[in-house]
């Protein structure tokens, strides 16, 4: 015997009324993470301490520069998520938690969109 009503069942939906997606997201991001971290942390790493002339090199190829992408993507959106369900479940009042929820999403999101164009930058004038 449940608390939850037939359409919440069916719907598979928990008290957040997210269902599983959320948790889903979280492990997808964490295993897509396993590989692009060492594969974009090696050749920043090998890049960086040669100065500029370094970095535009390591990223004007298109291997470096979709990996890179492809982390920056992948760790913002891990990020936000993560982030979200801690503000979900430290941030007692509602108005304060949707702001919150709202500026960490727009943050993420644009630290995202900067990298991206970055990397991308460096990749069509490089």
């Amino acid at each position: 015997m449940g608390y939850r009503t037939d359409y919440a069942r069916v719907q598979q939906l928990g008290s957040a009324h997210e269902g599983v997606g959320h948790w889903w997201g979280q492990r997808i991001s964490s295993l897509a993470l396993i590989p692009l971290t060492p594969f974009f942390v090696i050749p920043f790493g090998r890049a960086l301490g040669g100065g500029h002339e370094a970095i535009v090199a390591t990223y004007s190829t298109w291997g470096n520069a979709f990996v890179a992408v492809a982390f920056l993507l992948v760790g913002f959106w891990h990020l936000a998520q993560g982030l979200q369900v801690v503000i979900e479940d430290y941030v007692p009042k509602k108005a304060l938690r949707v702001g919150l929820i709202l500026g960490n999403t727009l943050l993420c999101g644009a630290f995202a969109l900067a990298g991206v164009f970055a990397i991308l930058t460096i990749l069509l004038r490089g």
